[in-house]
């Protein structure tokens, strides 16, 4: 069903049935994504959310010059990035207040915890747990391109589609947050 016109088309005319099959189609994608870019499940479930009621009520304005879930993504980077300036300038009001923690107890994708001993299900929440810690300290244009490439799997095209910025600055982007997050991993494997 993925980008279904026809789905589309009737969440424009307010079928209530083709709303909800389309977030069951995207809410997986935009909630891992703003988790991703926020570090923090709570809020990333508050931004999934608030993009889809943001989507809907923009919904008769979509003209389709996009793919569907390309317009959701750039509904729900710009919400993160609302959070994330929100904490910095809370941070700027407040900086001997507690930091935000977030919930970085990762389940690590694509695993089957059945076929693990123990001791691999411990190992793999930790190295997950760590790249996720690493992926939230990366500045923001980093972590948003990252995310989009490498855990969301879009294109360079999509990506620039959806941040507004062109081809070879989001490459490079990526490229300096796999540079940033293979230091930090490679200082913890020293640890």
């Amino acid at each position: 069903m993925r980008d279904d016109p026809a789905v589309i088309a009737r969440a424009r005319q307010g079928d209530h049935e083709a709303m909800a099959a389309l977030v069951a189609e995207h809410s997986s994608a935009i909630l891992t994504v703003a988790w991703r870019m926020l570090g923090d499940r709570a809020a990333a479930e508050d931004v999934a959310q608030e993009t889809f009621l943001a989507a809907f009520r923009a919904l008769p304005g979509f003209r389709g010059e996009a793919r569907f879930s390309t317009w959701l993504y750039r509904i729900a980077v710009n919400r993160c990035r609302d959070v994330l300036r929100a904490r910095a300038h809370r941070r700027e009001i407040a900086a001997d207040a507690p930091g935000e923690d977030g919930d970085s107890s990762v389940e690590p994708v694509g695993t089957s915890p059945e076929h693990r001993t123990p001791e691999q299900v411990l190992l793999d929440r930790q190295q997950a747990s760590q790249v996720a810690d690493a992926l939230v300290r990366l500045q923001p244009i980093y972590r948003e391109a990252f995310v989009l490439r490498h855990v969301e799997g879009l294109s360079y095209e999509e990506m620039s589609e959806v941040l507004g910025v062109d081809g070879g600055t989001l490459r490079m982007r990526v490229y300096k947050a796999r540079k940033e997050l293979s230091h930090e991993l490679a200082a913890l494997a020293v640890r």
